[in-house]
């Protein structure tokens, strides 16, 4: 059966980009920005462990909550322009793993972080190369540029060497 053209436009307007990275890398500060930005929610959660007041939008579970870690994957739509975007924040933790190989399955594209004081860490080596072989697009940029961190330069050598990516600044 043939799409309509009407079932086309649709298909055309979706975008579904999942955020992937090591643990602690801002996942889930990213998505709770970009909801911000995309006029979905007026206020960004702060994300805070055990002892915060604020709760992160996308982390729904209770467990979640109290921990201020991403167990599950989030997934959060909104228009944009003329596009409808499929944000999905992926927990970055070893253990949550199987849920983001999931995620992974139905995205258009990834945007993958890097923490800029610690660089390419396991998890974005492991999720890169889940990437890579299902040949899913990557974004890739460098996150926490408030805090010191390593020099920009050295930091896209490691990148190119580490996974071995061209890097166009």
């Amino acid at each position: 059966m043939l799409a309509t053209p009407a079932i086309q436009k649709e298909i055309q307007r979706r975008r579904t980009f999942a955020i992937i990275s090591h643990p602690d890398a801002g996942k889930t500060t990213l998505t709770e920005k970009l909801l911000y930005h995309g006029g979905v929610i007026h206020e960004t959660g702060e994300v805070k462990g055990k002892s915060g007041a604020k709760a992160v939008t996308s982390d729904w579970m209770e467990l979640e909550r109290q921990k201020g870690i991403s167990i599950t994957s989030s997934v959060m739509t909104f228009d944009y322009n003329d596009l409808r975007v499929n944000l999905l924040d992926t927990p970055g933790h070893k253990d949550f793993s199987e849920d983001t190989y999931r995620v992974l399955m139905a995205v258009d594209s990834a945007a993958m972080l890097i923490d800029v004081a610690k660089g390419v860490e396991e998890r974005t080596k492991k999720l890169y190369e889940v990437c890579r072989l299902r040949k899913i697009p990557i974004f890739t940029f460098v996150n926490k540029l408030d805090r010191e961190g390593k020099d920009p330069l050295t930091l896209i050598d490691e990148v190119e060497k580490t996974l071995n990516m061209q890097c166009y600044p």
